[in-house]
């Protein structure tokens, strides 16, 4: 197979990547993605309106499963930053034969792993519940919604890896159209549901049901626009099974890069799950406070991934050009714009708390009350938070996907749960902080993770800049 020759948008994108004006190249990157998780970000606050809507239980049993799925779908997320990782150097190297066979090599590889994963975890959806002893009120329900929420994984890999492949090459701005598709898609499905059952079409126990359906066809409908775009003759870069190649100098250097980041991404829902069965023994109900706490805090958090992935992407490209001063460039650029960013929506969401905390409770004063005793203390780690997010970027970008690994452990098993148990079983801590606990052991756990995410980063770069001089 020759080197491919770039069209004039992939050449313009990738000298901007490696030569233009940093700032501008790491806005052109992120800005398309910091849009699409803002919106996004929204949209999942309309998916927990609809939810909430239906009842506070069925916002809970939303908000654990959702975790579950973030373990399964842990694995398409290690495949893709891994992936995305090496195409980019391949990219900004200029070896373009080498993006193809590795871009056809992921996408194959991803493919059947889904498969594998839904054959496995499906039969053991409600062992599963139980090992992470989901509330036996929202048990039968949750099988079931949980065997259809999975049932996008296999869809959601082959996008998750398209979106890997176009990051890598700069192309932000499919990325930012295909998940707003998704988004409008299953928000208007799950508004229609909505509709449904005010009008008496369906029960409010089954319309629950109706929502993972929603996400199924979304993804499904991307899948189609990306297995055309990846595969397609005016695609200078198309995929090709002739260029699947599982050869170990592929293989072991994306698992070098992959495992990491699936364990990171998979202990972490699986930590999230187990901070969910603990917050549980408040009450049902506080595991949808938390859910909805965690989503008014996304707000400003989540955005920023734009930033991360953008960074990350722009990082890989620059050490395949060899120019390690730039890429570490893009590191503190990312890291001022996350702390601006997240510093403006603090105090924005700060002044509008008690309107947005009441849209979801639905005049639940008791859900309200769970709900702002956690988001108090939980929207005090987000500027900590974006420290986290820009170290990320830059591990990431250098493949140090291990030491990422190790700060997320770290973050869950020593900064979050043993915090949170003490709060449970010391009663006189119960007493005083109440559900309080729960958003008290995030703000430990993030802002501790940022202090130790910033030393991390101080560490690296030093060394970095030791050994290249």
């Amino acid at each position: 197979m020759k080197n491919a020759e770039l069209g004039e948008k992939e050449k313009k994108r990738r000298e901007q990547m490696l030569f233009g004006n940093k700032t501008s190249a790491l806005f052109f990157l992120a800005l398309p993605l910091v849009f699409y998780n803002s919106l996004g970000q929204i949209f999942q606050l309309a998916d927990t309106f609809i939810a909430s809507s239906l009842s506070a239980n069925v916002v809970s049993t939303v908000s654990f499963v959702s975790q579950i799925e973030k373990m399964i779908t842990a694995i398409g997320s290690g495949l893709s930053v891994g992936g995305g990782i090496l195409i980019a150097r391949s990219f900004g190297e200029g070896n373009t034969q080498n993006v193809q066979k590795q871009a056809s090599t992921l996408f194959f590889l991803s493919f059947f792993i889904g498969i594998a994963v839904l054959l496995v975890i499906i039969p053991l959806m409600y062992p599963l519940l139980r090992l992470f002893r989901m509330p036996d009120d929202l048990l039968s329900s949750g099988v079931l919604y949980s065997s259809l929420s999975i049932g996008s994984v296999i869809f959601q890999f082959v996008n998750t890896i398209y979106f890997s492949i176009q990051k890598s090459q700069g192309n932000t701005k499919s990325i930012m159209w295909g998940n707003l598709l998704v988004l409008f898609v299953k928000t208007s499905m799950n508004i229609f549901t909505l509709h449904l059952v005010k009008n008496g079409k369906i029960e409010h126990e089954n319309a629950m049901y109706f929502l993972p359906v929603a996400t199924i066809f979304a993804h499904f409908l991307l899948t189609l626009i990306a297995i055309k775009s990846l595969f397609s003759k005016k695609n200078p870069l198309c995929l090709s099974i002739r260029a699947v190649e599982f050869k170990r100098n592929f293989l072991l250097p994306l698992s070098s890069l992959s495992i990491p980041v699936f364990l990171e991404k998979f202990v972490f829902a699986a930590g999230k799950a187990i901070v969910n069965s603990l917050c549980a023994s408040f009450g049902s109900t506080v595991v949808g406070a938390l859910g909805v706490s965690d989503r008014i805090c996304g707000l400003s958090t989540n955005p920023i991934n734009g930033f991360q992935e953008a960074e990350s992407s722009l990082v890989a490209n620059n050490l395949g050009n060899t120019n390690v001063k730039r890429a570490i460039g893009f590191f503190y650029r990312s890291l001022i714009f996350n702390l601006t960013f997240v510093l403006i929506l603090f105090f924005v969401t700060g002044f509008f708390k008690e309107s947005i905390i009441d849209l979801f409770a639905k005049g639940n004063a008791n859900f309200a009350s769970e709900i702002e005793k956690i988001y108090f203390y939980e929207r005090l780690d987000t500027i900590l938070i974006s420290v986290n997010t820009s170290v990320m970027g830059l591990l990431y970008g250098f493949g140090r996907t291990k030491i990422a690994m190790i700060l997320n452990i770290v973050r869950l098993f020593c900064y979050r749960i043993p915090p949170l148990l003490i709060f449970l079983k010391v009663p006189i801590l119960k007493n005083t902080f109440g559900t309080g606990a729960v958003g008290l052991s995030m703000l430990i756990s993030n802002s501790l993770v940022g202090i130790t995410a910033g030393i991390v980063a101080l560490i690296f770069i030093k060394k970095i800049k030791k050994s290249n001089c």
